[in-house]
């Protein structure tokens, strides 16, 4: 029985994954901070899956997590999605949202990395790694954020290569979406620093990136960028900080004024 973790996925885009992984015929161990979302979840798919409570920012909890999967079947894939977001000027967070950010997008992934490496290590499997647009673009009204997401990337193509030096048969991917339809995102509708969040004329759906989550189950791939015609300017702007700072003014501007809209009619 081929066993995938999803940790955070209670609800959005987590959730989204789990249920098409169950679609391939994974038996799916779902995880969340919120015990009973993670229920909710596990009892929707059906097909065996089950649930845990986890606080990803725990190093044991990923070993726990690791541990009840192999009881059940092969690990084969996990999934890294936990993550949390809060916007606005960097030297404005209070500590604990900054701690936060840190200790769950950074860490947590971090991990969960280590616990899915150790438990595939024999058998093989493969890791996904929820990034963001953030990782690889300057994010005003984002840095904590973006940093937390930018370490994600970072640390997922080092630990590519360390399995390959390791000659371990496991592969390991990067999903690094734009903004997404979440009740994550829906959150920062009324933080006047969120613009950049909502510079686009439609947010992606959990639909959408979880499609490319799937997709990389099928044909592995290091990293892939959702929208690729996002990714490309971004990508473009990434060795030129000085110029990309200029360049974002428009998205900017175009973003508060999607922000308000969106603020206003919700």
């Amino acid at each position: 029985m081929k066993i995938a973790v999803v940790t955070g996925a209670g609800k959005g885009l987590g959730r989204e994954i789990a249920k098409g992984l169950a679609a391939k015929r994974f038996t799916v161990l779902v995880t969340d901070i919120d015990a009973e979302a993670a229920r909710a979840t596990a009892e929707a798919i059906g097909d065996g899956a089950w649930s845990m409570r986890q606080d990803v920012r725990d190093p044991s909890s990923h070993h726990e997590v690791a541990r009840a999967a192999a009881e059940r079947g092969s690990l084969a894939l996990w999934v890294n999605n936990a993550g949390v977001l809060h916007t606005g000027h960097a030297w404005d967070h209070d500590d604990e949202r900054v701690r936060q950010m840190i200790e769950v997008n950074v860490l947590g992934m971090i991990w969960g990395a280590r616990a899915a490496v150790a438990a595939m290590s024999d058998d093989g499997g493969h890791l996904i790694n929820i990034a963001s647009l953030s990782s690889i673009t300057p994010v005003p009204g984002l840095a904590v954020y973006g940093a937390s997401k930018q370490a994600v990337l970072g640390f997922t193509i080092s630990l590519a290569g360390d399995i390959r030096r390791a000659e371990l048969p496991i592969e390991v991917s990067a999903v690094c979406p734009d903004g997404i339809d979440t009740d994550m995102v829906s959150s920062q509708r009324g933080n006047e620093q969120a613009g950049l969040v909502f510079a686009t004329s439609k947010l992606l759906t959990v639909e959408e990136v979880a499609g490319v989550v799937l997709d990389l189950v099928d044909r592995p791939k290091l990293a892939v960028s959702v929208p690729r015609s996002r990714a490309l300017l971004a990508h473009a702007m990434r060795p030129f900080p000085e110029f990309s700072l200029k360049v974002l003014k428009p998205f900017l501007w175009f973003g508060e004024r999607q922000r308000k809209k969106t603020n206003e009619e919700s």
